[in-house]
Formats: structure tokens, sequence, C-alpha cells
């Protein structure tokens, strides 16, 4: 499916004027104190128990949240069809509110709660072993701290997993649940933006360590001078509709010359979860040219937002991108 160039330029400008805001510097918006509350319920009274308040907080924010109910709307007509209707969104916000929770018992290392089915791991595990690293890209879907813990049901339990993301925005969420978190458990996480985040990122990767990132949220930045991991916007079609996919990401690959798989902790309902790996792209080879290395980052793009897409279409109620994704607000 194919836009004109209006379309195409009418996204651009929308992408650009909600990047002025800068998600990566929005203010944290969580409840402190309900989200002490939950880990309190949590740690005391276990998983079955606290489940239990997930129905009432799942309606509430339903009925009232009007922004997060907007997009999620606008989601689940493009991936479920337009019979999507309320029972649709509570269904997706009671997944969600199941996979926060659930963090806290990742974190704790309680991987008996759980089902968990794991699938394209090996080749991920080979690159690790001979310390080669690799780049992980997920998405706002499912858990990402099912990535962390399910090293334990690989074969290579000493794979070593850093989170690479801007943290500004996020300082007292990350806080409680580092504190919650037993040693093993707590994630490694290496700063974007820093003046040394190239090095620390270089010498992880050099050590045979995974570089996991969330790829479904454009980055702020210039689009005339784009950095390595802030790079250019592109315009595809996603779910029927054009949309905004930064490549920074995958420059970021092509320059320090690794491969890119695809990742998702899927939740599956009750307490299963379906972890999936996928191959990308290969950067590991030099690019001929510059052409050939924009051709490749281009196709790279191109292979994440169809992957993004299937799974939405297949697990619908797994999609946690509750900003506006395809810029309909701002434009």
């Amino acid at each position: 499916m194919k836009h004109t160039d209006a379309e195409t330029r009418a996204v651009n400008e929308a992408a650009q004027t909600a990047q002025k805001s800068g998600w990566t510097q929005a203010p944290e918006r969580s409840n402190m104190l309900a989200l002490r509350f939950i880990c309190f319920m949590a740690l005391v009274c276990g998983r079955h128990v606290t489940r239990l308040l997930l129905p009432p907080i799942s309606l509430y924010f339903l009925l009232f949240a009007p922004v997060p109910r907007r997009q999620i709307k606008r989601y689940l007509f493009r991936a479920i069809g337009p019979h999507a209707g309320w029972v649709d969104g509570y269904r997706l916000l009671h997944a969600f509110s199941s996979t926060v929770l659930d963090r806290v018992y990742f974190l704790r290392g309680r991987m008996d709660l759980f089902k968990l089915t794991i699938e394209g791991n090996v080749p991920l595990e080979t690159e690790a072993a001979e310390g080669r690293g690799a780049f992980l890209l997920g998405a706002h879907v499912g858990s990402f701290e099912v990535m962390g813990a399910c090293k334990h049901q690989t074969q290579q339990h000493d794979l070593r997993l850093a989170m690479l993301m801007y943290p500004d925005n996020a300082q007292r969420i990350t806080a409680i649940l580092n504190n919650i978190a037993v040693p093993q458990m707590r994630p490694h996480v290496i700063s974007l933006g820093r003046p040394h985040s190239m090095l620390a990122l270089r010498d992880w990767l050099d050590g045979g360590g995974l570089g996991g990132m969330l790829a479904d949220r454009t980055l702020p930045g210039s689009e005339e001078q784009p950095s390595h991991h802030r790079g250019n916007n592109i315009v595809l079609p996603f779910l029927g509709q054009p949309a905004t996919f930064n490549d920074g990401p995958f420059r970021l690959a092509a320059l320090l010359r690794r491969k890119v798989f695809f990742m998702a902790g899927l939740y599956g309902g009750g307490a299963r979860y379906d972890v999936r790996f996928d191959p990308l792209a290969d950067f590991a080879e030099p690019a001929a040219d510059a052409a050939d290395r924009e051709r490749r980052i281009r196709a790279a793009v191109e292979a994440y937002v169809a992957r993004l897409e299937a799974l939405c279409r297949a697990y619908p109620y797994n999609w946690f991108n509750f900003h506006d994704f395809w810029l309909e607000d701002a434009a």
C-alpha cells in the first residue's frame, strides 16, 4: 500500500509537531502511592490475591482516562476491525495491568509462577556465546521484563541484557522497581543521550552482551542532522494507516556492525507468556557503499514494521502504546 506525497508530508509535519514536546522529557504521570501500594500487595498477598484488583483498575481507566481510551479505540479499530468495542478495550487494559503486576514477580525472580514458551533463542544465544553481542529491538507490546527473566529458561544462563533507554522521564518508577528487584534480576541500563553512551554500548556488546530497545516511538532530534541513535523518521503503512518510525536503532546497529533480532514477550492470559526472537537484519558485514548501507537500513525498518503489524493482528490485546501513535491529534 503506497501513500501520496501529501500524506507523507502531513505525517512528517505531525511528527515534528509532536516531537517539540519530547516524550523523552515528559514528566511521570504514574501515581507513586498507587504503584507502591500495588508492589506492597504483590509482595505480601501474592499474585492470585493481587490480581483481584486488576478488573476494577482496568475498568476505572477505561471509563475515566479519555485520552488513552481514544488511542486504544483507534488502535483496536485497525487491529481487529470496526466491530471493536468496550469489551475489547477492557481486555487490552486488563492485559496491560497484568503485565505491570507481573513485573514485580519477574524482578523478584519468581519464575515458578509462570508458564513460559521461548522460540527463536538459539541464534541469539550463539551470538552471545561467541562474544559478538547483538541488538534486540522490541515494541510496547507485551512485557519487556520477561525478556530478562527468560534467560533462566535458556541453555545460556549467563545471557546479559542491557536496556537502552532514555531514563529521565521514568526515574521514580525505575527506582521503585529497582528496590524490589533481587540483585541477579535487576536490569542493567545504558542511558542514551549521554556523552559516553556509545562507548558504554560498544564495550557491552564486545563482551557478548545484548542491547534491548523499544523501537516503536519516534525519537526527538533533528531531521536534518540525524545522529547515530536519533536517525531519520520514515513513514510506512502500519495497520492500514501511514505511521512514523525512526531508523536510529538500525543505524546504531549498522555503525557497530551487529545483528538485529526482533523480540517480543507476549502475554497469553493467566500466567502464560510467549517469548519470541526473530532475525531482522545482519549488519556484521560492512556495506559496499553509502547507498547499500541506506538500502539495508530501510529494509530492516520495513521488516521490523511488518513483524510488529503481524503480532498486533495475532495478539491485539498486547499493544500498550497508549499515545497518539498515528499522530492524528497533532495533525
